[in-house]
């Protein structure tokens, strides 16, 4: 029986996939015996930051491209985004609780799949350990004593407030270009509230964090007070941003926040990229600042809390398995790859990997020129300063294409091509 440590987006994915090839799997999940500081529910795949899934765009975005790469890999995932799917404009946003309730029933349906819940204290011989970020405990000292120690950082999650205690008359709905069918609510604010609100954002009371802390916030998480303290104008160019939206009179606001639904009927909604780490009480006030959300109603508040990873390049290779033990796999974000969908990739790679090996088949690593390779290349790369990577193109071998457009679409043809490829030498 194949061991796999954790039923998060990774976790859930490789006791997908190895299943579906007619092995047993022991599932071992400590909820709902013990809950990490972020996760509320006992389901798996429980979706603990945002609701989306970023771009859904596979020609003209990176993160998009995985998605399709994993569509053809037959991700769990992507089967589950598909069937809770919320409007979202061009993003591929779920409801939260659907998406989760719907892996949890595939799971715990199958019948190659034996669920254990229990709290993991040490690393196994063999098998894939897919704890997530939060990594913590006995298995967490494990894992430092075996590896030197955890690399850490901290990453934030934004509010969400009712949709009915939004004030519509301070709003207009429309995405951005245009693109997708009306579904974010925008909230526009003049330069005076976009000054006030910079002001008091930066004048707010925060949680406080210790040194270590402020160092390790990641980029792509970035709390909106650091952002806001970058410039006046910094969230004017990031997540405020008016480019590509109108308002009901056909003109550009000055700066607007977007609220995007957190579920599928629409009475949830989340303010988007607005990670924060103010305290609760100052998340009402400063956000009040802004017309729609004077009178808003939060059913979370944004928090912020630690991820752990592995310094993966010096302890991992790049089918995500350990170099000191070939059959005692990592996924997810603990081997340094960041975002829900390139976790569910790890995932499932690294059990398309282990049942490879098992069977003592050749392992084919995908080329970079694909975001699966690109991703698995780049956790497994020499880097003194290794840190979490999300989809981009950036890792990706490029093409020598001057048209940007032109050049992202033969980029996605290209990884498409190469997931085939690799897709065929697995027999996947």
């Amino acid at each position: 029986m194949i061991k796999v440590v954790g039923a998060g987006l990774a976790g859930s994915e490789a006791a997908w996939y190895l299943a579906n090839r007619g092995e047993q799997v022991e599932l071992i999940e400590q909820k709902p015996l013990r809950f990490s500081p972020a996760h509320k529910s006992a389901d798996f795949c429980e979706l603990v930051c945002s609701n989306s899934l970023k771009s859904d765009d596979a020609s003209g975005n990176a993160c998009g491209l995985l998605k399709e790469e994993l569509r053809r890999l037959g991700s769990l995932t992507m089967e589950a985004a598909a069937h809770t799917r919320v409007p979202a404009g061009g993003a591929l946003a779920v409801d939260r609780d659907e998406f989760s309730a719907y892996v949890t029933q595939k799971l715990r349906s199958h019948p190659n799949v034996h669920i254990v819940v229990r709290e993991e204290t040490e690393l196994p011989e063999a098998g894939i350990v897919a704890t997530g970020p939060l990594t913590e405990g006995a298995l967490y000292a494990a894992i430092g004593a075996r590896f030197g120690g955890g690399l850490h950082f901290y990453d934030a999650t934004a509010p969400v407030v009712t949709a009915e205690s939004v004030d519509l008359a301070h709003t207009f709905t429309g995405d951005r270009y245009g693109r997708g069918t009306g579904d974010y609510i925008n909230c526009p604010l003049t330069k005076e509230e976009y000054g006030l609100f910079v002001q008091e954002l930066l004048a707010a009371e925060k949680v406080t964090l210790r040194e270590f802390e402020k160092r390790e916030i990641f980029e792509g998480c970035m709390p909106v007070e650091v952002m806001a303290s970058r410039g006046k104008d910094a969230l004017r160019f990031g997540t405020f941003k008016p480019v590509g939206l109108a308002g009901e009179d056909g003109k550009r606001p000055y700066a607007v926040l977007q609220l995007r639904r957190e579920n599928a009927e629409g009475t949830l909604l989340g303010l988007v990229g607005c990670q924060t780490n103010l305290r609760f009480g100052e998340q009402r006030r400063v956000f009040g600042i802004i017309p729609a959300l004077r009178n808003a109603e939060y059913e979370r508040y944004g928090v912020m809390h630690r991820n752990t990873f592995l310094d993966a390049p010096e302890v991992l290779n790049a089918d995500f398995s350990a170099k000191d033990a070939p059959m005692l796999f990592f996924a997810g974000q603990i081997t340094g790859v960041e975002g829900y969908v390139e976790s569910a990739m790890s995932g499932l790679l690294a059990a398309m990997h282990f049942l490879q090996k098992k069977r003592g088949r050749e392992i084919v690593i995908p080329e970079d020129m694909s975001v699966c390779g690109a991703l698995s290349r780049y956790i497994a790369s020499p880097n003194k300063h290794f840190q979490p990577m999300n989809a981009n193109y950036g890792i990706m071998r490029g093409q020598d294409i001057r048209d940007k457009q032109e050049k992202k679409r033969l980029m996605a043809e290209r990884a498409l091509e190469e997931i085939a490829r690799f897709q065929a030498a697995y027999g996947a």
